[in-house]
């Protein structure tokens, strides 16, 4: 095997491997946060909980604890949902949060269709113990797919979820009224606690979701900067083994005739 054919095998190769971490990374992102989306959305409910088996008054003096059952379903996602169904929430905050959460799932589990698709293919390769193998795996055309998978789960599935944080602080937050028995001096606000509540979440998540974009930014240009440097890197010296064959070449031409002479 020449040395141009194990770089270009070497180069498959490297490929390969990085399409499959890309595909695994993708995989597991998606999987748990299109499953926190949709725990999400399937905890939210439009009836306001209430407790059975209240107890008595005389129940109450009693030192026999009683446990309130609630209507609720059992939560399973870190944060349960629930509309009050008492509260004018804003029309616009309520299809945007339902479009998010419709489209962060969407997105991820588009890429995670895209995963469980691919990687099985590219991991049959990978295990086969032959350099010639490599040609048989499906990672270079599927390239586009590949990278789309990527991008969806982790920059656009990213900053949806941001978003479904953002919006399910409002959700959630917005309902709650200030206590009137509070202090005297809190009375003249016109901004409520769960107001409060979610713009300081939103003041909080809005620079990260800045400084997410910047780093995505950076690290893409920095990425392509360095792919741009090894293909420079590379063709140069592709360009000096191609100068020394023809060295080499012109040589031998040149010690032919002498050889001849003597002869």
């Amino acid at each position: 095997m020449s040395l141009n054919e194990h770089s270009m095998q070497a180069l498959s190769w490297r490929k390969l491997y990085l399409s499959r971490a890309k595909l695994k990374a993708s995989s597991r992102t998606s999987a748990l946060l299109s499953g926190f989306a949709m725990s999400i959305s399937g905890q939210t409910i439009t009836t306001r909980n209430t407790l059975q088996n209240v107890p008595s008054a005389a129940n109450a003096v009693s030192s026999t604890p009683v446990v309130a059952v609630s209507k609720s379903p059992v939560q399973v996602a870190m944060v349960e949902v629930q509309l009050d169904a008492d509260h004018d929430y804003p029309r616009g905050l309520l299809i945007a949060f339902s479009a998010c959460t419709t489209v962060l799932v969407a997105v991820h589990l588009f890429a995670l269709m895209i995963s469980t698709c691919i990687l099985p293919n590219i991991e049959a390769v990978s295990n086969v113990h032959n350099l010639n193998s490599v040609k048989e795996s499906p990672h270079e055309r599927m390239h586009r797919h590949i990278e789309l998978a990527w991008a969806f789960s982790t920059v656009i599935g990213t900053l949806l979820f941001l978003a479904e944080v953002v919006l399910l602080c409002w959700v959630k937050f917005l309902p709650l009224k200030k206590n009137p028995s509070g202090p005297s001096q809190n009375s003249s606000s016109t901004i409520t606690s769960g107001q409060a509540a979610a713009i300081a979440s939103t003041s909080i998540m809005v620079p990260f979701g800045l400084i997410f974009i910047v780093f995505a930014v950076h690290f893409y240009r920095s990425l392509v900067s360095h792919k741009t440097d090894r293909q420079f890197q590379e063709l140069n010296e592709l360009a000096e083994f191609a100068r020394l064959q023809d060295q080499l070449d012109h040589r031998g031409d040149a010690i032919s005739p002498a050889v001849t002479h003597f002869a």
